[in-house]
């Protein structure tokens, strides 16, 4: 070890923002292990490196006792004494044993400690510059793959996109971009680990809030989210300013903005709906872009029956319940549809004479 080394390390203090300390520190402890694996020793030692000079020593710790039982641990007051008068019984007796070919082994050790604490610390700062973007969007490039995940190049480490959070939809191949809602990051002891999603609720609402100034800026606030990636979704959103409509400003000028985004999801289509606190309007917006002629409110089942027209029974539930379902997941109520002719049967609610509920919503293929 040399001055210049103590210098590289300041260097690395500098660059790395690893303290030169710590790195010293570090590098002493390495040191005993090396010391005692090369050397054959059960000693207990100390390894003292001079901060200024680079310059190493290894001192053997001894306890000062009566009669010598161990002479690895212990030494005799009397010997202590030799080395420095002012020992007394039971003090710790430091004696130099370092070996003349120690450099060598201190030098290759340094090394790979000094590599070892910059590739953790290069791991540190990857890991939280990412677990702030946890529930957030990123975007990289498909590296590879296996029967398991795709693993995407975003940077400064590869993220893995399980095939199981890909929508039905998605098809890509190396070297392709692809846009993903990150749901996890670990600091493992292989580095960070990334997991990203394509099916995930979360990548919707980011879409809007990067499409959608109103959103972004907070005028209008995304209430609820139901989605069946691939194929479709229902959000609700609704407005903090009365002047602004909260389902116009998600659709944009000829539907610009909601369709880049129908774009990225490879067709899903997108319902986008007014949030309401009267439930009745909630769920009936819900069901869109089916028409509703009542919505009854069970409060205490949290359940809501709703009656649409004959002719619209079957959008109201969707293709094999979907429209319903994601009615229920979007309002967090339990849904009941029937139709004018079920209700009249079941209720003896008479036929409507055609006027229908109030709904706002937009549907987006």
């Amino acid at each position: 070890m040399s001055m210049e080394f103590i210098e590289a390390l300041s260097e690395i203090e500098r660059e790395k923002g690893i303290a030169k300390d710590v790195l010293i520190e570090a590098i002493e402890a390495a040191l005993i292990s090396s010391y005692k694996r090369n050397f054959n020793t059960a000693q207990n030692v100390r390894v003292d490196i001079n901060r200024t000079t680079g310059l190493i020593k290894v001192y053997a710790r001894k306890t000062i006792v009566e009669e010598v039982l161990d002479p690895r641990l212990e030494i005799s007051l009397e010997a202590a004494r030799a080395i420095n008068p002012h020992y007394q019984l039971d003090d710790i007796a430091e004696i130099e044993v370092t070996p003349r070919d120690f450099g060598r082994i201190a030098a290759q050790t340094a090394k790979q400690v000094v590599t070892q604490r910059i590739r953790e610390a290069e791991r540190g700062l990857i890991y939280h510059a990412f677990v702030d973007k946890e529930q957030d969007i990123v975007t990289g490039i498909i590296q590879r793959m296996d029967l398991r995940n795709l693993y995407v190049d975003l940077g400064k480490v590869e993220a893995a996109l399980p095939l199981t959070e890909l929508m039905p939809t998605d098809k890509f191949k190396q070297g392709d971009r692809v846009k993903s809602f990150i749901t996890k990051v670990e600091n493992t002891s292989k580095g960070p680990q990334i997991i990203l999603s394509r099916t995930h609720p979360g990548l919707l609402k980011r879409l809007f809030e990067l499409e959608v100034p109103e959103i972004f800026d907070g005028t209008v606030e995304i209430r609820s989210v139901a989605r069946e990636a691939g194929f479709r979704s229902k959000i609700a959103v609704y407005s903090r300013n009365e002047e602004v409509d909260p389902v116009g400003s998600c659709v944009g000028q000829r539907g610009t903005r909601v369709q880049s985004i129908v774009t990225e999801l490879k067709g899903e289509k997108i319902d986008i709906v007014r949030w309401s606190e009267a439930i009745d309007e909630y769920v009936a917006n819900a069901l869109s872009p089916s028409k509703v002629l009542e919505v009854i409110v069970f409060e205490a089942e949290k359940m809501a029956r709703v009656i649409v027209p004959d002719y619209q029974l079957s959008l109201a539930i969707g293709i094999k319940g979907q429209n319903a379902r994601l009615a229920a997941k979007l309002t967090g109520w339990k849904i009941d549809i029937k139709s004018e002719t079920q209700a009249e049967q079941e209720y003896g609610r008479p036929k409507s004479t055609g006027a229908t509920m109030h709904q706002d919503s937009v549907s987006i293929d």
